[in-house]
Order: C-alpha cells, then sequence, then structure tokens
C-alpha cells in the first residue's frame, strides 16, 4: 500500500494498524496524519512502548499516558486509584485520537489494560472507549519485554515474548480482536538506497537468507582498525556497551565529577529500585562526554532516550549542563524514582537521570536511521536483533561489521505467518 492510500484510510476515523518493512514511511506518514489532524483542531494523544521511542515521535509512553506505570496486571483497586487521578482522566477522556508507536514491543496484558483504563474513564463499552486508535510498528523488530517476578514480588529478569508465553505479542489481545483495525502495509522504501542491501534485508525478513546473501554481508566486516572510529556502535549486551563508554570517558581531559545515588525507605525495596534504574548507582561524567537521560521529566524538557552532550557544569549546584541534538542546553538536576504499596512511598531513589551514550545497545537503536554503524552481533540472543540492528543503517557501505551468531540472523517464525496474513489484509482493504 502507498502512503497516500495509508493516509486517507486514516482520515476516515477508523482504527489502523500502520505496518511495514524499516524504511517504508511509517513515521512520516504519522506525522502527515497528525499534522492533518491539527488542522482540524484536534489534539490526538502521541505515545509510544518505550521512553526511546517516544523520543522519535515527541510523545510520551503509553504507560504514562493511561496511568499504568510498570504494573503487570490491573486489580479493581489499581483502575480506582487511575481513575482518581486528575491529570490521566483529563488526558483520557479529552482525547479523540490515539496513536500508539512500535506496537511490537507492547505485550497482549499491556494493551489489554490501556483498553480498559480508557473503557472506564471515558464511561464506553466500546474498544478504548470510542476513541480512534492507531497501531504503528513491525513484529519483525524486537519484542515485548516484560517482568518476571517471584512470588513475594520482588523482580528477578526480563523475559521476551518470544521467550515467555505468558508476554504474547499485542495482535493476542482481546483488545486488538475488539479493535478490529484496518491494516495498511507500505510498501514503498526510503531508507536504503542499497539495491544488494536491501535485498539481503527482505530475504532476512522472508527467512530466506542464503550464501550469496552472507557473502556480501561477510565483506563488511571490520577492515582495519580505524574503520570504526567516531561512529554510533550497537551491541546485544549492555556489558559491552558499558566498556565501551568507560574508555571513551577515559580519552576526556581531566577528573570526572561523581554523582552517587541516594536511597530512602526499606533497603529491599530500594536494591530493587537501583537494580530497575537505568542510570548507575555511581555516575562518572566529564565536559564532551556523550549521554542519554533516563527518565522522562516532569515538566516535558527531556524524556528517557534523549541523547545529548555534556558541556559544563552548573556554577551553583555543580549539575551538568547538557546540550540536546536540537541544539537546546538544560541542567540535569537529580530526579526520583520510588515505590509505592498501599498507597504510600515504601522506598525511593534519587539520582541525576543520565548515563554515557557512545554506544548504545541494539533495543535502544529501534526506530534511528543511521549513515554509518558499527555493529557487533557476535553474541545476540533475540529473534529479531541482527534485523533491527542492520536495518538501521541506509547501505552496506555504511555498514561495519565485528561479526554475528546464528541467532542474530533469525526472526521470529510465527511473526512471518502473522505478517503474509497482514499483508492480505492490506490489499483487501
Amino acid at each position: 500500500m502507498t502512503q497516500d492510500k495509508a493516509f486517507f484510510i486514516l482520515k476516515t476515523g477508523v482504527n489502523v494498524f500502520l505496518t511495514g518493512e524499516p524504511g517504508s514511511g511509517k513515521t512520516h506518514t504519522v506525522n502527515r496524519y497528525v499534522a492533518y489532524l491539527r488542522s482540524c483542531g484536534i489534539e490526538p494523544a502521541i505515545t509510544a512502548s518505550t521512553g526511546i521511542a517516544a523520543t522519535h515521535i515527541n510523545g510520551m509512553t503509553i504507560h504514562s499516558w493511561s496511568g499504568i506505570g510498570i504494573r503487570n496486571g490491573l486489580t479493581d483497586y489499581d483502575l480506582d486509584r487511575i481513575t482518581q487521578n486528575e491529570r490521566t482522566v483529563r488526558r483520557v477522556s479529552r482525547a479523540k485520537v490515539l496513536l500508539i508507536d512500535e506496537v511490537s514491543m507492547l505485550s497482549a496484558q499491556t494493551l489489554s489494560m490501556v483498553d480498559r483504563v480508557c473503557r472506564e474513564i471515558r464511561r464506553s463499552p466500546q474498544a478504548f472507549g470510542g476513541l480512534q486508535v492507531v497501531l504503528v510498528g513491525d513484529f519483525f523488530q524486537l519484542p515485548p519485554i516484560v517482568r518476571r517476578d517471584d512470588e513475594n514480588g520482588a523482580r528477578l529478569a526480563f523475559e521476551n515474548a518470544s521467550r515467555d508465553p505468558r508476554a504474547q505479542f499485542a495482535y493476542h489481545a482481546q483488545a486488538w480482536t475488539a479493535l478490529n483495525p484496518i491494516v495498511c502495509y507500505l510498501t514503498e522504501q526510503h531508507r536504503q538506497e542499497d539495491a544488494t542491501f536491501l535485498d539481503i534485508l527482505s530475504h532476512l525478513r522472508q527467512g530466506s537468507f542464503n550464501k550469496e546473501h552472507e557473502a556480501h554481508l561477510s565483506k563488511r566486516r571490520s577492515v582495519g582498525t580505524g574503520a570504526h572510529t567516531g561512529i554510533t556502535k550497537l551491541f546485544s549486551h549492555n556489558a559491552d556497551v558499558d566498556r565501551v563508554n568507560e574508555v571513551e570517558l577515559g580519552k576526556l581531559r581531566g577528573e570526572p565529577r561523581v554523582f552517587a545515588m541516594e536511597a530512602h525507605g526499606a533497603k529491599a525495596f530500594a536494591e530493587q529500585l537501583k537494580k530497575s534504574c537505568l542510570s548507575p548507582e555511581r555516575l562518572l561524567l566529564k565536559t564532551g562526554a556523550k549521554v542519554m537521560f533516563t527518565k522522562n521529566s516532569t515538566d516535558g524538557k527531556y524524556v528517557n532516550g534523549t541523547t545529548g552532550e555534556v558541556m559544563g557544569f552548573d556554577a551553583v549546584e555543580k549539575f551538568p549542563l547538557v546540550k540536546l541534538r536540537s541544539g537546546r542546553t538544560i541542567v540535569a538536576e537529580p530526579a526520583e524514582w520510588s515505590m509505592e504499596g498501599d498507597g504510600k512511598v515504601i522506598a525511593r531513589i534519587e539520582q541525576v537521570p543520565l548515563r554515557l551514550a557512545w554506544a548504545i545497545t541494539v533495543h535502544k537503536s529501534q526506530g534511528m536511521s543511521l549513515d554509518n554503524a558499527y555493529i557487533d552481533l557476535t553474541q545476540a540472543f533475540e529473534y529479531g536483533q541482527g534485523y533491527v540492528a542492520l536495518s538501521r543503517v541506509r547501505t552496506l557501505a555504511g555498514l561495519h561489521l565485528a561479526g554475528w551468531n546464528e541467532q542474530a540472523l533469525q526472526v521470529h517464525p510465527d511473526i512471518r505467518a502473522k505478517d503474509a496474513e497482514f499483508q492480505k489484509a492490506s490489499e483487501e482493504a
């Protein structure tokens, strides 16, 4: 389907699932529809499944918008608390159109929770309380990540949808069925400028990657020690990202400023908060450091995933002065993460909401478009990880590979089958 046809369908007001390969124009089409709605005097609710995805669309996470936060489930008590939050009620009740980007990373359970909140606040039995819902994403991208807790509620690990049957894809949800979205499968290509590279990505997606494609990728293995100097580095694991960031920080002049995390309340719960926080307990920064924000600001100045460079430190409080990619410079003041129990804060931590960002994980790269990238897939562990990483780059010439393992170039077999259904539905639409 062309972007123009998808735009026409969106304007009819029906629920839509907008999908297509990376670079097919999903974000462009969404932005075009948002501009159209605003020209009609309608302000859409713009959300995404993750903080980093929200940065690409100048929106907020669907978890924050709906008030569900990091909950795994939604009890009657939880729903009652959410419906008593004036800001959440105002957002949901006034909305007319809800956009959810990167829906592939949203679990079926989470989508159902949002549906329940919308029905309750809007006092309507219709799916999502009668909102027009536009779901955007590509299920060949990375799957949902959910928390796995022990019987006492302590966090044990994160699990992916392809490994944990409890974390089904969003289209498994009854809420998706109730929405009955029109599928708009975009088929134009605007990111990859290299026919050979585009052919490789298409065959990866179809599960027909062969020796010829492998030979092309083999030619892009790191060619010389300086081949990837100064370009974005993508890794599958946080440990590799941390190692690169520490080395780059060490290259900068001067002693680092140290920002120590403060913890308050019940020790066991405070430790849980520390482990889940994206900012480290000891944050080391220097002027010139590449950084990423790890939390949404209450005043909208930044969101989880906003990147920038430390330009210096505030003369009074000594907090980092961060120049964003937009050119604006802001003071990164300490933020708070808290945990509630029985309506009370039982633990909280405070830290400057930053982390080093010379290197990033594949998960955080989703939605980006890069001219050059150094990619290490030798320790890939998830379906779609290699596909996501490779499709960030526009051409083979801009791709520098450290290597890959067998898992890296596999896509989820269930998704291939569902994708065929989506394509057929789009043709019918």
